[in-house]
């Protein structure tokens, strides 16, 4: 019997193209301290000097405190003892993306802020308000899909802060919406050795932001090997893309994606036995992706026999996997496809299964 031919498209974003960045609204915390010793009860204070707002919290018992949502600029900062006392005066800067650790100890307060180091928290906020601007512009064009206005203000992005991997992230995907394949495979290997350092602990040190997480750094290359594989598909390079989803697949804390578009890319190339072990760890991640039990069902029929009889005989499993892809998607856009093989193969056809609510 001769195996009916199906198409596959790999048309699977996995990271969207439109990544989020830290902007203002920074979640502050630290402990404030008497030398080592930590001060409970105080009252912590940051007032904006341009709007004279402030806001105020208590320490705990370990001297801890928390803000959420500040901005970036130089606050004025006092810390008042349980009992009104003032411990506490000076400046602080907020430079990170989202998150910043401010410990203060007390026995440095009350000191005369030098205009130098005034300059250069200013030079600081500059550069964070600065940052905030191409951020916002690049968001803004992407939400639009305009990806030649997003890729000029990424490369804007990568130009003030070369040691974000998240933003050579953001520009491989932005040129390979461009089809600028060969520039999104650079952007892309730039942002995985940036990250990859950052998830070994070798990255040099600098402004607290996400892309200093080592967890994050970490899924992040999983994220970029997929987006690169998917790249190297376009390119025809399918040796590269399988290498990629492979790798992908290691190292990201969500694997299904990586192990989907391995398992569609090796059936496309028919390796019919490799693209049905991909979908099982895909489905073993995600068993309600019913699109893997389809590539799973269609790589084991097209791995299929003919018998001594002439008959065509499947590995065991196929009709199982076909079945299922009727169950989580009746209505699917395969389901054609699913019920011919399952009519070639004279199995039973379950017609049980009803559309799933959205």
């Amino acid at each position: 019997m001769k195996m009916k031919s199906l198409y596959l498209g790999l048309a699977v974003l996995v990271v969207s193209s439109v990544m989020a960045f830290g902007q203002g609204m920074v979640r502050v915390n630290g402990v404030v301290t008497d030398g080592k010793k930590p001060i409970a009860d105080a009252q912590v204070t940051f007032t904006n000097p341009a709007t004279g707002r402030s806001v105020k919290v208590k320490t705990g018992k370990d001297g801890s405190y928390v803000f959420i949502g500040l901005d970036h600029i130089i606050y004025d900062v006092e810390i008042l003892s349980a009992t009104g006392e003032s411990l506490y005066a000076g400046k602080k800067s907020i430079t990170g993306a989202d998150h910043e650790e401010i410990n203060i100890d007390i026995t440095q307060g009350g000191k005369k802020v030098s205009q130098e180091e005034i300059e250069r928290l200013k030079a600081q906020n500059a550069k964070a308000t600065s940052m905030n601007t191409l951020i916002s512009a690049y968001q803004a064009a992407a939400n639009a899909q305009n990806w030649a206005e997003a890729e000029v203000n990424l490369k804007r992005m990568v130009e003030a802060e070369p040691n974000r991997w998240e933003f050579f992230q953001a520009l491989g995907n932005a040129q390979s919406n461009q089809k600028e394949y060969d520039d999104a495979v650079a952007s892309l290997d730039k942002g995985i050795e940036l990250a990859q350092a950052v998830a070994a602990g070798t990255a040099p040190k600098g402004p607290s932001s996400p892309s200093n997480d080592p967890a994050k750094a970490k899924a992040g290359v999983g994220q970029m090997l997929a987006s690169q594989g998917n790249v190297y598909i376009k390119l025809n390079k399918t040796d590269l893309a399988i290498a990629d989803f492979t790798k992908a697949a290691e190292m990201d804390p969500n694997p299904a994606i990586a192990y989907f578009n391995l398992c569609a890319t090796q059936y496309n190339i028919g390796q019919m036995k490799a693209a049905a072990a991909a979908c099982d760890k895909a489905i073993a991640v995600d068993p309600k992706k019913a699109d893997a039990y389809f590539i799973k069902g269609s790589a084991m029929y097209g791995d299929g026999k003919l018998d001594a009889n002439n008959k065509y005989v499947v590995p065991p499993g196929t009709t199982e996997a076909l079945n299922k892809y009727l169950e989580l998607a009746p209505e699917g856009g395969h389901a054609a496809d699913v019920k011919a093989m399952l009519e070639a193969l004279g199995a039973k056809i379950e017609t049980t299964y009803k559309s799933r609510k959205k």
